[in-house]
C-alpha cells in the first residue's frame, strides 16, 4: 500500500502538487450497507467501500479566472499527480469562468480533519433486521407479502484548498422503502422512511400501517377526473416542495424565466405566497436532518459554484410566515442580482403551525375527500407557473365524513406547488419524511400533511 493513503494525506499531497493559481481538492470516502427482501424473506445484502477525488484547478488570466474540474474514483497516491495535471490542463484550456470568485478563505479548520473516515456496515441493521423478521412473520400470518429495501450510506468529505481551508463533514443517509401486496397482487401499499442510523425505524408500525391500507383497498371505487379536496401526506408535500426549491434560483427569477419572476421585471420576493403561516426553511443543523454546514460543490451550475467550496452555510428561510423571503444564490449570482448570498442547503423543512397528525386530519374531514399515499413520475410542464404533472401511486383512498371507505383509481395530476401553498386550507404536524420521487437525490425533509380544497386530478391513470 502506498504510504500516502489516508484521505487528508491525499488532499494535502494534491495541494502540494499544484502549479496553478488556485486548487480545491475534495476527497469523498463512501461506504454503504443494504438489505433487500421479497415475499417476506430477505434476498440480498451487501456492503461497499469507495473513494472519489475531485480536483478543481483555477488559472488567473487577463480576461478572468478559468477553472478545470476532474473527478476520479478509486484514487491512490500514484494517481494524484496525473489527476492534478489533468485538472490544471483543463483550466488552462478553458475560457474565463462566468462564476469566478476568489476562493473562500478564513474558515476555521475542522478539528477532525486528520481523523479516519467514518464507515457504515451491516451492524447498522443490528436492531432493525430482527424487527424486520418479526414483521415478515406477522405479514405472512395476515396474508400479505412484504417487499422492499433498506440502504445506509456514510460519506466522509475532506475539503482542502490552496487558501488554507481544511474542512471535514460526515454525512449519514438512510432510507427504507416497504411495499405490502395482497397475494393476488391486486392491492399494493407503500411506506417510506428517512433515517440517520435506523434506530428510529419501527418495521412493526410500518407493517401495521400497510396492513390497514390493504384492508381499505378491499373495496374498490371508480371516480372520474376532476377537482377534489385532497389530503397530501408529508412525502407528497416533500416531493412537490423540493422541486419548488430546485426551481428557486435568483438569477432565473431576475431574468424572467420562473414562477418567482415579477411581471415587468424583478422578483416576487416579499410577496405573500400562502395565507397560512407557512415557513419553508433549510438549516444544516436541523435535528435529525443534519447536513453539511459548508458548501461542497463538485461542479458549477445554476445553484452551485466550485468557487464557493467551503463557504459557511446558515439557517435560511425561503418562505417565512407565508411570504417569499429568499431565492438561492451563489456568490456570483448574488452579485449579479443584488440579492443576499443564499446557497442551497441539503435539507428542507416546512413548518405550518398545525398540531394534527394525518390520521386526525382524516378524522376531521367533512364530506368527501381523497387521501393520497405518494406521487411519482413528476415532470415540469410550464416553468413560468411551475406547473407540474405526475401520477398517484400505491393507494388513493376515499374519505367520507372522517372515515376511509375504500380505494379509488389512480390519477394524473396537474398542479403547481406555488399555487398549492396559496390554496392550502390546513397544514398538519411537521414530521420527518422520505420523498418518494426524489429520494435518490434528496432525503432530508420534514413536512406536514396539507389539505387542498380543489386538487386537480386531470385524468384517470391505470398506474398502480
Amino acid at each position: 500500500m502506498s504510504r500516502v493513503s489516508k484521505p487528508y494525506e491525499i488532499v494535502e499531497r494534491a495541494l502540494e502538487l499544484s502549479t496553478t493559481d488556485g486548487l480545491v481538492v475534495i476527497a469523498d470516502e463512501h461506504s454503504s450497507a443494504n438489505l433487500r427482501w421479497a415475499g417476506n424473506a430477505l434476498t440480498t445484502n451487501g456492503v461497499t467501500r469507495g473513494r472519489t477525488l475531485t480536483v478543481i484547478a483555477t488559472v488567473d488570466g487577463a480576461k478572468g479566472t478559468a477553472s478545470g474540474v476532474v473527478s476520479r474514483s478509486a484514487v491512490t497516491a500514484d494517481d494524484l499527480e496525473p489527476l492534478v495535471r489533468a485538472a490544471e490542463a483543463a483550466a488552462r484550456g478553458a475560457g474565463p469562468a462566468e462564476d469566478a470568485q476568489p476562493l473562500v478563505s478564513g474558515v476555521p479548520s475542522s478539528p477532525d480533519f486528520t481523523d479516519a473516515p467514518a464507515e457504515t456496515g451491516s451492524e447498522v441493521f443490528a436492531d432493525f433486521a430482527p424487527a424486520l423478521g418479526d414483521a415478515f412473520s406477522r405479514a405472512r400470518a395476515g396474508g400479505r407479502e412484504l417487499y422492499g429495501f433498506a440502504n445506509h450510506e456514510l460519506n466522509s468529505t475532506y475539503l482542502g484548498t490552496s487558501t488554507g481551508l481544511r474542512l471535514r463533514h460526515d454525512q449519514p443517509t438512510g432510507t427504507l422503502e416497504l411495499n405490502a401486496k395482497s397475494p393476488d397482487r391486486t392491492r399494493s401499499a407503500w411506506a417510506g422512511r428517512s433515517t440517520r442510523d435506523f434506530k428510529d425505524v419501527d418495521p412493526a408500525a410500518l407493517d401495521a400501517e400497510l396492513a390497514q391500507r390493504l384492508r381499505w383497498a378491499e373495496r374498490r371505487i371508480e371516480l372520474p377526473a376532476g377537482r377534489y379536496e385532497t389530503l397530501l401526506p408529508p412525502t407528497a408535500v416533500a416531493d412537490l416542495l423540493i422541486y419548488q426549491l430546485w426551481s428557486s434560483t435568483a438569477r432565473d427569477a431576475v431574468e424572467g424565466r420562473t414562477v418567482f419572476s415579477k411581471p415587468g421585471g424583478g422578483t416576487r420576493l416579499g410577496e405573500t405566497l400562502a395565507p397560512l403561516p407557512l415557513t419553508l426553511r433549510s438549516d444544516p443543523h436541523a435535528p435529525g436532518l443534519e447536513s453539511s454546514p459548508f458548501v461542497i460543490a463538485h461542479s458549477s451550475g445554476d445553484s452551485g459554484s466550485v468557487f464557493d467550496n467551503g463557504l459557511p452555510l446558515a439557517p435560511t428561510d425561503w418562505v417565512r410566515e407565508g411570504k417569499l423571503e429568499r431565492l438561492t444564490t451563489t456568490r456570483h449570482t448574488a452579485g449579479l442580482t443584488g440579492l443576499p448570498v443564499s446557497p442551497a442547503i441539503d435539507n428542507l423543512v416546512l413548518d405550518g403551525g398545525g398540531e394534527r397528525s394525518l390520521e386526525e386530519m382524516v378524522a376531521a374531514t367533512t364530506g368527501r375527500a381523497l387521501l393520497l399515499t405518494c406521487l411519482w413520475y413528476i415532470r415540469e410542464v410550464d416553468p413560468a407557473t411551475l406547473l407540474l404533472t405526475g401520477l398517484t401511486r400505491d393507494g388513493v383512498y376515499l374519505v367520507e365524513d372522517g372515515e376511509v371507505v375504500g380505494e379509488v383509481n389512480n390519477f394524473r395530476f396537474n398542479e403547481s406547488p406555488v399555487d398549492l401553498l396559496s390554496r392550502a386550507s390546513e397544514a398538519g404536524r411537521t414530521e420527518k419524511t422520505l420523498p418518494r420521487e426524489w429520494g435518490d437525490w434528496f432525503t432530508r425533509a420534514a413536512m406536514p400533511a396539507l389539505r387542498i380544497p380543489d386538487f386537480n386530478m386531470s385524468s384517470v391513470s391505470q398506474g398502480v
